[in-house]
Parts: structure tokens; C-alpha cells; sequence
């Protein structure tokens, strides 16, 4: 698939996958059923997700390292920063042939347009916080953020090859 292929499927996502509501309930479900995926890679991986700067669920697997919690503080940050995915972010940067420090004058030790990163999106009012992963190759952390937001939620969104 090219960039724009990618960049089409991200957004649609990001249009489905949206919350009537977020409490900490839903956190922890979503926390729980992500960290399930996870484990069921036998990867090891550092998840957590945030509702208007507070902490809701955090949650590192056996095999991870803590390395995790500095990519997920970036990656969040992006997320913050512009209301996408990070792994959205990363393919508009490159299909630009740019980077967040020459687009954005953004510091690569605060930014990292990785994948890996979500918004947690509320319909009609838009971005309230984020769920972040770390672990696997950045693609793969997105995906597997995805397959759970499209779980929690109940609804099939297209998904990236």
C-alpha cells in the first residue's frame, strides 16, 4: 500500500473510532483487552491511557523494558499536540519528506511521530486524552491499538495491510 493508501485507512479510523462516553471503567477494559493482544504476541510491551492528563491505566508485560515509558511520553505528546494518531502524523511527515523538528520546531526528545499512539476521541466534542503502546514495531503498535479501540467500541474500521 502507498502513504496515501495508509493515510486514507488512518482516517477513517480515526472518524470511527469514537467514544459516546470515557470514564475510568472504560479505561481499564480497553487497558485489560489491549494488554491481552499484547500478551498474546508474547511481545513485551508498555501500555497507558490518559483522560485530560490523568493517568487512567498503565501496565508494562513481563518481557518489557523501560526504554517504553519514554517513547510513550513522546508519542503521547504528538497525540496531544495535533488530535491524530502518532503513526498519522509519522506518514504526513514523510510523505512530505519533513520531520517534526523541521515542520514544527518540535524537539525529538519531547515528539515522536510513532506509531503507537491514539486519541481517545468523543463524538461531537472531539479529543479528551490518549491510549498509547510501545513494544513492537511502530506499525504493529498501532494496529494492535486500533484492534482493541474497534473491540471496546464494537465497530469495524478499516484496517491497514
Amino acid at each position: 500500500m502507498s502513504i496515501s493508501d495508509d493515510l486514507a485507512i488512518l482516517e477513517q479510523q480515526e472518524q470511527i473510532l469514537r467514544f459516546q462516553s470515557f470514564n475510568p471503567e472504560t479505561a481499564w477494559e480497553l487497558g485489560c483487552y489491549l494488554r491481552t493482544l499484547l500478551m498474546d504476541c508474547r511481545a513485551g510491551g508498555t501500555i497507558e491511557i490518559e483522560l485530560a492528563d490523568h493517568l487512567l491505566f498503565a501496565c508494562a508485560t513481563p518481557t518489557s523494558n523501560p526504554g517504553q515509558a519514554d517513547w510513550i511520553r513522546r508519542k503521547r505528546n504528538v497525540v496531544h499536540r495535533f488530535g491524530r494518531s502518532s503513526y498519522a502524523i509519522g506518514l504526513i511527515l514523510e510523505s512530505n519528506n519533513e520531520t517534526l523538528q523541521s515542520r514544527h520546531c518540535l524537539n525529538p526528545r519531547d515528539y515522536s511521530a510513532q506509531g503507537g499512539g491514539f486519541p481517545i476521541l468523543i463524538e461531537g466534542t472531539g479529543p479528551v486524552g490518549s491510549i498509547v503502546m510501545s513494544g513492537l514495531p511502530q506499525r504493529d503498535d498501532h494496529c494492535l491499538v486500533v484492534a482493541a479501540l474497534a473491540k471496546i467500541l464494537d465497530k469495524d474500521v478499516p484496517r491497514l495491510s
